[in-house]
């Protein structure tokens, strides 16, 4: 199952308007807008097709501007990635070979760039041995 924050955009005159159609559509909840006219609401579905058909719809509802999602839980491959971390050796096998050239290895603790390492990570999370 996977979960998405949607962020609405519409003019402030079309503010009324746009939520009552978001909460008259079926494919999303509601949860809030403020005076500018951003609405916040969320969909599910059972994968991100499911989730982007839903998109599609609030996308085409009028005087919509824009639909962007801005958060997304997908249950499904968090499982896949817990099971990985979870059945990985605590010391990487890479880090056990005295074989392996340095330049081989992938370091993930620099703090000043953290979110770049930590999207590089995630991205890696499949190859828990660490060589390139």
């Amino acid at each position: 199952m996977n979960i998405s924050s949607i962020v609405v955009q519409t003019l402030p005159k079309f503010l009324d308007e746009v939520v009552q159609s978001l909460k008259d559509c079926d494919v999303c909840d509601y949860h809030l807008h403020d005076e500018k006219g951003r609405i916040i609401i969320t969909i599910e579905g059972e994968d991100v097709s499911e989730e982007l058909g839903k998109l599609k719809v609030i996308e085409a509802i009028p005087h919509v501007i824009s639909a962007d999602m801005q958060m997304a839980y997908s249950e499904d491959e968090l499982d896949a990635n817990i099971k990985v971390i979870n059945e990985s050796d605590a010391v990487p096998n890479l880090l056990k070979n005295e074989d392996v050239a340095i330049e081989q290895v992938t370091y993930h603790g620099d703090l000043k760039k953290k979110d770049s390492q930590l999207q590089e990570f995630a991205k890696n999370l499949s190859n828990p041995d660490g060589v390139k």
